[in-house]
């Protein structure tokens, strides 16, 4: 569903996948639906952004370069270290980001969105 290029057409795999799964497994079904479009919230985005917005691999990815980079420390000496060692990491090429899909769009605002009270 999540591959779909538009929003209709998530929609669209997401009734057929109700359609089928309900008969086998009517909790899978139910749990789809009680999720509802929560679970699509990244169409909010432009849709140059939705690759980067499924995943967060380019997140984790610097998390666990990072931790491999300060594990040699005992302790660092303070809070301000750690942004400072980042910065120097990444500056020095020794931590590479990959680009975010879709940056050229990420100041454009997002479309509303009615406040889920339940959640």
């Amino acid at each position: 569903m999540i591959y779909a290029d538009t929003a209709a057409g998530i929609e669209l795999r997401r009734k057929m996948f109700l359609r089928k799964w309900r008969l086998k497994c009517r909790a899978v079904a139910d749990s789809l639906e009680e999720a509802g479009d929560r679970l699509f919230s990244f169409t909010r985005l432009d849709p140059s952004q939705w690759k980067s917005a499924r995943t967060t691999n380019a997140i984790e990815r610097l998390n666990e370069e990072f931790r491999r980079r300060i594990k040699t420390q005992a302790v660092l000496p303070c809070a301000e270290t750690v942004p400072m060692l980042l910065w120097a990491l990444l500056a020095s090429g020794q931590i590479q980001m990959r680009k975010v899909d879709g940056w050229q769009t990420l100041s454009q605002p997002l479309e509303p969105m009615a406040l889920d009270l339940a959640a």
